[in-house]
């Protein structure tokens, strides 16, 4: 399925493949309650203590995987100049899952959001 393919026919299958990353459920779970997001911030889990290169490598992954991933599924519109996150186009197609993770959060297993 391509980029395009994927903007007219959000499936289950491309959900949970978006969602598969820790970190791309955050950026999105942000969304929710905070839009646009400044991606600067990565959305780390507060029990996640990350050493200097470790958070760099995070960054380098947000920006050259986990963005563009969501942005080729339409659920984030990425600025790269102004490193600006917000809603995409196919937003509303995976907000009820992300509403149903936000609000089960207590839940569910620790390393789901």
């Amino acid at each position: 399925m391509t980029g395009a393919d994927s903007l007219l026919s959000p499936s289950m299958d491309n959900f949970l493949d978006v969602l598969a990353n820790r970190y791309r459920r955050r950026v999105l779970i942000a969304l929710l309650e905070h839009n646009p997001q400044d991606d600067n911030d990565p959305q780390i889990p507060d029990d996640v203590s990350l050493e200097t290169e470790a958070l760099e490598s995070l960054m380098i992954d947000m920006r050259h995987t986990h963005l563009p991933k969501l942005e080729e599924a339409g659920f984030i519109e990425w600025d790269r100049k102004t490193n600006t996150v917000k809603q995409g186009p196919q937003f509303e197609e995976v907000q009820p899952l992300l509403e149903l993770m936000a609000n089960h959060a207590d839940e569910l297993p620790d390393d789901w959001l």
